[in-house]
């Protein structure tokens, strides 16, 4: 019986060790960081000359490890707002199994350790650019912008953008026209992608009294603006094949995944709307362009690399 009594108290101890691992791995919002990260290893292998492959893993580790750390930053300053919106209630911080001090220690010491390492294993101007990412998600964006002005998004979709820039500059020390293109398209397709899940999540903002875009000038403005970005997306993903950066294997990718995203935000335009322009049917046009922007991304810089690898653009 004691041994048994041993046994169900080690598998409860080993619950309880990986549920908390899962709540501090949670905190970094894995989720995001995984398209960090792909896009920051795009940037790497865009770059042009070689790099040490130890080199490469540990300057991804350190992408991962920054972005995860203003993650942590975010979720401890958002803890309040957090705590009232439906989507975010049972995050570690505002369902009580994390401390918020200890987050912010440890989004804080992840920050430190990234740039130092990126330092050390790469070059300055990336370990800059990285701290500055930082900077700019957990401060400008978390902390200035995202309660203040309905173009939060737009200003701050600049803290996302940056991992190609800091993915080129860690394999070259340098920066190019390539990288500042692939910041552009991330910076534009960061609005549209983030305004089609407000659509869908207003009253959740509302209730938190977060200020965006639906919010504060109507789901009807939210849903030109969408369009109107999209469209800029559109023309500025064409730019590396127009500077002869990218080849035809990109151009024809990057066509129809501009056409599939023009689609969805002609459709979220054109949804049945009432007189306020809230959705008559439950946003499904909405929800749709939020998970076809995830796709567009992903699927976008797949061809560049593709492209860069096969056909050399």
């Amino acid at each position: 019986m004691s041994l048994s009594l041993s046994e169900d108290a080690t598998r409860f101890d080993a619950a309880l060790v990986g549920t908390e691992a899962r709540d501090w791995v949670a905190l970094l919002k894995p989720r995001v960081i995984s398209l960090v990260v792909f896009t920051g290893a795009a940037g790497l292998a865009m770059a042009p000359g070689r790099i040490n492959p130890l080199i490469a893993c540990i300057a991804i580790l350190c992408i991962c490890m920054a972005s995860g750390a203003a993650g942590a930053i975010n979720m401890w300053y958002d803890r309040d707002i957090d705590a009232v919106m439906t989507r975010t209630a049972r995050r570690p911080i505002p369902d009580g199994r994390i401390r918020a001090d200890a987050a912010l220690g440890f989004g804080i010491g992840l920050s430190v350790a990234s740039v130092l390492l990126m330092w050390l294993a790469t070059n300055l101007l990336a370990a800059c650019v990285l701290g500055f990412s930082i900077f700019f998600y957990a401060v400008v964006y978390t902390m200035w912008l995202k309660r203040s002005t309905p173009q939060n998004i737009v200003i701050g979709g600049a803290a996302g953008a940056f991992p190609p820039m800091i993915g080129w500059a860690a394999a070259t020390g340098s920066l190019g026209v390539m990288p500042v293109v692939m910041f552009a398209i991330i910076f534009l397709w960061t609005p549209p992608h983030f305004w089609s899940l407000s659509l869908y999540a207003c009253k959740d903002y509302g209730r938190a009294g977060i200020p965006m875009l639906p919010v504060v000038r109507g789901a009807r403005h939210t849903r030109w603006q969408i369009l109107w970005y999209t469209l800029a997306l559109s023309a500025v993903s064409l730019v590396p094949p127009a500077l002869h950066l990218a080849g035809w294997l990109y151009a024809a990718t990057t066509i129809l995944l501009d056409a599939g995203f023009v689609f969805c935000a002609v459709r979220v335009l054109g949804d049945r709307q009432d007189a306020d322009g809230t959705s008559l049917t439950g946003d499904k046009p909405a929800r749709h362009a939020f998970r076809f922007s995830l796709a567009y991304l992903f699927l976008l810089f797949c061809g560049l690399l593709a492209d860069h690898v096969l056909i050399g653009g």
